[in-house]
């Protein structure tokens, strides 16, 4: 008769089970998908109103042009904290003094609103909320401000319209910070060449570039930029201080925008390389942060309204608001 070591036995009992626990399962490799499929997490995010976002970007361009140092300025700093303080956010504002290239000193204000500011894993959503001093690309009245609809209060907008949704609907399991920057928008102008001072990377992005130096002990998890997110027609390609700095980042948010059916927004292919307040974030505060930022690179430029009196209420797209906003709005509410 045939003998079996005890390893031997252990062997076959083992095999018998598993072939067992195969069976009763069906052994079918389709129905194991179909029930991994079946137990993918499930989240109820809230739905986007672009209506409201686009009535939030009016409400900033009837303002008047957000030059710092100007009434409009004010006004609309004063709406901006108020209405996140409405929305049940914690503000705190940032106030501070800047140098701009052409030598005028600002009154500066970034302003941070928390949700759910106990949550130590947050995600930081930012935008710049001040306008262009000059229409420096335009042909005519180039020493004039533009409305910045588009470029500033776009972001604005559809990071109000969050604010509002995280407000009135069960919050994310994370903490969501608001963090709208000042200064962003007086860069130098084409005729310019101004060396920046010591401290200071770039005469654009004050706002960002004080906060970074100047935020405490705060961090997050990773952030998301959004500028320039309301025109028609635009195209989100992947910038490239993005891929470079938050890469991981870059494919949970386009691949979220994708999945939710908003691909000829958000295309999955290199774009150009901006300075912009993401660029801060990410060498400063060490904050992974992308910059969802409408770009063509075929031509290299931001759109035939950028820096002209044509950013303005007509270009702003509802659409385009809504793509950008319920994909955010998935992203943070599946972490």
């Amino acid at each position: 008769m045939l003998r079996f070591s005890n390893n031997s036995v252990k062997t076959i009992l083992f095999a018998l089970a598993v072939t067992i626990l195969l069976s009763s399962c069906g052994g079918d490799s389709k129905k194991g998908t179909e029930k991994a499929v079946e137990t993918k997490k499930v989240v109820n995010v809230p739905n986007f109103n672009p209506d409201s976002a686009f009535a939030y970007i009016q409400k900033q361009v009837e303002f008047g042009p957000r030059v710092p140092g100007s009434e409009p300025h004010t006004n609309t700093k004063e709406y901006l904290i108020n209405k996140l303080k409405s929305f049940g956010a914690t503000v705190k504002p940032q106030e501070f003094e800047a140098t701009t290239f052409d030598g005028q000193t600002l009154s500066l204000t970034n302003i941070m609103a928390s949700f759910s500011p106990e949550k130590t894993t947050r995600i930081l959503l930012a935008a710049h909320w001040d306008a262009r001093p000059f229409a420096d690309k335009d042909s005519e009245r180039k020493n004039e401000p533009i409305d910045a609809a588009n470029d500033g209060a776009s972001g604005v907008g559809v990071l109000l319209e969050i604010a509002r949704v995280i407000n009135e609907n069960p919050t994310p399991e994370v903490g969501i910070d608001v963090l709208l920057f000042d200064g962003e928008d007086w860069g130098e102008t084409e005729d310019a060449d101004v060396p920046t001072p010591a401290g200071l990377d770039s005469w654009w992005c004050l706002g960002s570039q004080y906060w970074v130096k100047n935020k405490g002990n705060y961090s997050a998890y990773y952030g998301i930029l959004l500028d320039m997110v309301g025109g028609k027609n635009a195209k989100f390609y992947i910038e490239g201080m993005s891929k470079y700095y938050a890469a991981s980042i870059v494919n949970k948010v386009w691949d979220q925008g994708i999945e939710l059916g908003y691909s000829n927004y958000f295309v999955k292919q290199p774009g150009g390389q901006t300075t912009d307040d993401h660029v801060f974030v990410n060498e400063y505060a060490k904050i992974p942060m992308v910059d969802i930022i409408s770009f063509d690179p075929k031509d290299g430029g931001f759109g035939g309204f950028h820096h002209t009196h044509k950013d303005n209420m007509e270009i702003i797209s509802k659409e385009t608001l809504e793509a950008v906003g319920e994909t955010v709005l998935h992203v943070v509410y599946y972490e």
